[in-house]
Order: structure tokens, then sequence, then C-alpha cells
């Protein structure tokens, strides 16, 4: 495990590339950090058929980094780098992509790895984590497991998909606060099934937010809301 050659500083915001050796194999990440350092930590997962770089990823992480907070992503099983070729991505294709890079025992690996080498690299800081969609298919678990991380912002996801039983089984597990996000009208993880699965999470410190419009119209006030709402629970 240890950083690559990708590193780059833009303004106040410097993005470092490393590679780990995860559940199934190599396991490319980025860590960005603002400028002076950062006494907190956010872990980003991003959505089904995207990759650790994504727009959105990158917008949050530049959100973050203005708050002070550093954060990391990396790809998830079967996406970005560790991509099988052979499969065309797309939602018919996620399940085969999801299993094939590790499913989900390998993706908890992943991320414990992770945070591992960082706080190994810069220290344990206080952390938490922002996932929608696919991001809270691993953000559930990885929160319900690890107790180092003490908020998360959730979302786009219900008691649907290929780890559907273990977000059936860890949201009662998962305490810590919560801020979760649907789309009324998604039509990828149908809402009800995302209400079931917001009903299940253990925590008695979680919130509701719902906007109209489909799976991908998530507002950008929702994007800086959320952002907020880490900065004021990472203390």
């Amino acid at each position: 495990m240890s950083w690559n050659d990708h590193a780059e500083t833009n303004g106040s915001l410097t993005t470092k590339g490393f590679t780990l050796q995860g559940g199934n194999g190599h396991v490319p990440g980025l860590y960005w950090e603002p400028a002076g350092g950062s006494d907190r930590l956010v872990l980003l997962g991003h959505g089904g058929t995207a990759n650790k770089s994504v727009e959105y990823i990158l917008f949050v992480a530049g959100l973050l980094a203005e708050k002070g907070i550093a954060s990391l992503a990396i790809d998830a099983p079967g996406h970005g780098e560790r991509a099988d070729t052979s499969i065309k991505p797309g939602l018919d294709a996620f399940p085969k992509m999801w299993h094939g890079g590790g499913g989900h025992e390998g993706m908890l690996v992943d991320w414990r790895l992770a945070l591992d080498f960082i706080e190994a690299e810069q220290g344990p800081r206080p952390t938490g984590w922002w996932g929608l969609s696919m991001g809270t298919m691993m953000g559930l678990p990885v929160t319900a497991t690890d107790d180092r991380i003490k908020v998360a912002q959730l979302g786009l996801m219900g008691t649907w998909g290929p780890n559907a039983e273990q977000l059936r089984a860890l949201a009662p597990k998962l305490e810590c606060p919560v801020r979760f996000l649907v789309q009324w009208d998604d039509e990828v993880v149908p809402r009800e099934q995302c209400l079931t699965l917001f009903d299940l999470i253990g925590s008695k410190r979680k919130t509701l937010h719902a906007n109209p419009g489909l799976h991908k119209d998530v507002p950008v006030f929702e994007m800086k809301e959320s952002v907020e709402y880490l900065d004021s629970h990472l203390r």
C-alpha cells in the first residue's frame, strides 16, 4: 500500500493518488487535502457505473476542502480502474460488475484498508461518510461496522440491489447521525424501498430529505447542505 505518481495542486487543494492491495486485487484511490492539512476526514463513495473521480465526487471533495475537511475515494468493486473491460457498464450489468470485483465482503476489506492507510499516513481524525446510490450500498455497511466513522450522508438506495440482504441486516446497527436523501420519482431504486431502508436505520438521530425528480436529479443545494451537515457533526 503506497502513494503513486498521481499528485497535483489546484489552488488550495492537493490531490494525491494511492494504491492498495484490497479484497480482490489492487484498489486505486484518491486523497484530497486542503492547504495546511486537515484534522477531519470524509470517505466518498461513488455511484454505480461511475468511479472515484466522477464529477460529483470532485465537486463534493472541493466543498469539503472549503470547510477544511480532507476526503478520499476509491474505485468500487468492478468500477473505474478495476472494471472488467469485457463487461459493458450499465444497470443490467451492475450485479456482475459488483460481484466480479469482490462484492460486499471484498468492498468492506477495501474501505477498511483505505482508512487504515490514510490514518497511518496522516493520523487518526474524526471521520464521516458521504455516498449516494451505490455509495450507500457501500457506506451503510462500512459505517455500521467501523466505529471510526461518526456521521453519514446516505441516500438514493433502498432494500435493493446485490447486497440488499446485508443492507437489511446492518441498517439497524447504524447508530451514528445519518442524513438520508430520497428522490421521490426515482426510476432506478423504488421510492418505497428507499423509505423502508431509512426506517430500518437504527439511529435516533436520522433525518429524511426528499425532493421531486429522477435518480440523478439531486438538487445542487442538497449537495451543499450535505457538506454543511457533515461539517457540523465532525467536531
